[in-house]
């Protein structure tokens, strides 16, 4: 199964490494503009996707690219007719756009995967199963606070991701945008949100710190709290983010910032780790690679994709919803 990456930045690297060591996979070619930094991948590079596509037919074409390269990137991948096109979030630069490039997938009978990974680290896969098993009960509530200590002073972001200091919206369409999926992926639909934004730090132009509460068809509730100037117990603050707590009825999952899991029955003083933390490979409980597979998986016939553009719409609808709630000061519906 080969494999055509377009980008060799700073997050590329994850899927560069994650392709590399996949079995099954070939990762036949890298392009980028910066043609130094795509030949240092070891792999045939190209200056941009269309002279990449003249040499080599790949089964997956995987976009690691800004929101403003999304749109043209995406639809010159659909036209090559590979198997599989991923495509790196936040998914476009607005919803509309988001819901053509979908329509456009649709229209060629070409999965578009959104490269939303977090639903695929190792907690959150052992959370769902959790859930849906009954152990915890009745679900009523799932809250994570964001805490990743790197939004502080004039140089917040400079060192790792620059861009971060001039996008105009960032605290939830960079980062939450995560958490919507991952609460959509435990509880279901998010029927209505309600949120207070703030801008902390002046150096840059996006909020980066607020709360956001969450309404589901089941009844149950969410809250995302994130504050990026703050941080959180742990010695690797990139590895969960923050902390997590769901809450049912028959007991409660806690993440701790060392990506262990812990369970706890109703009633119970002490808990128990279900998922102990270890020393997870690529980022963040090498949730880059687990997509990545479950791709070339599903591509094999074994299972259903995940977070394909059709569905993923539906986070950029709550994101707006969000922004919205926020200016209007309200409750807002999703319709």
């Amino acid at each position: 199964m080969k494999v055509l990456c377009v980008g060799a930045g700073y997050f590329a690297t994850f899927h560069l490494e994650s392709w590399q060591r996949m079995r099954g996979v070939e990762l036949a070619a890298v392009a980028d503009p910066d043609m130094a930094r795509a030949r240092a991948v070891g792999v045939p590079a190209f200056p941009n996707l269309t002279a990449a596509l003249q040499a080599v037919q790949p089964d997956i074409i995987d976009l690691i690219v800004p929101p403003s390269a999304h749109d043209t990137l995406v639809r010159e991948a659909l036209a090559a007719r590979p198997r599989a096109v991923i495509c790196q979030k936040p998914f476009a630069t607005s919803l509309g756009q988001a819901q053509s490039l979908a329509q456009a997938a649709d229209a060629v009978g070409i999965p578009l995967i959104i490269h939303e990974n977090f639903r695929f680290q190792p907690w959150y896969r052992l959370a769902a199963k959790i859930i849906t098993s009954g152990q915890l009960g009745m679900i009523h509530q799932i809250s994570f606070r964001l805490r990743t200590g790197d939004g502080q002073g004039a140089d917040a972001y400079l060192d790792r991701q620059p861009y971060f200091q001039t996008m105009p919206r960032l605290l939830i369409h960079e980062t939450a945008v995560h958490w919507v999926d991952t609460f959509r992926f435990l509880l279901g639909p998010i029927t209505s949100v309600y949120s207070d934004l703030r801008r902390m730090n002046p150096a840059i132009l996006g909020e980066d710190a607020g709360h956001v509460i969450f309404d589901f068809a089941s009844g149950a509730r969410a809250m995302f709290d994130g504050d990026r100037h703050l941080d959180h117990a742990a010695e690797n603050t990139r590895l969960t983010f923050g902390e997590a707590l769901i809450e049912g009825t028959l007991g409660t999952l806690t993440l701790g910032g060392d990506g262990a899991l812990t369970q706890r029955g109703f009633g119970e003083v002490e808990g128990r780790v279900v998922l102990p933390p270890q020393a997870w490979p690529g980022f963040a409980g090498d949730c880059v690679h687990s997509l990545q597979s479950h791709v070339a998986a599903a591509l094999s016939g074994e299972g259903q994709f995940e977070n394909e553009a059709r569905d993923y719409v539906n986070v950029r609808q709550v994101e707006e919803a969000i922004y919205r709630s926020n200016d209007e000061k309200r409750k807002v519906s999703i319709v």
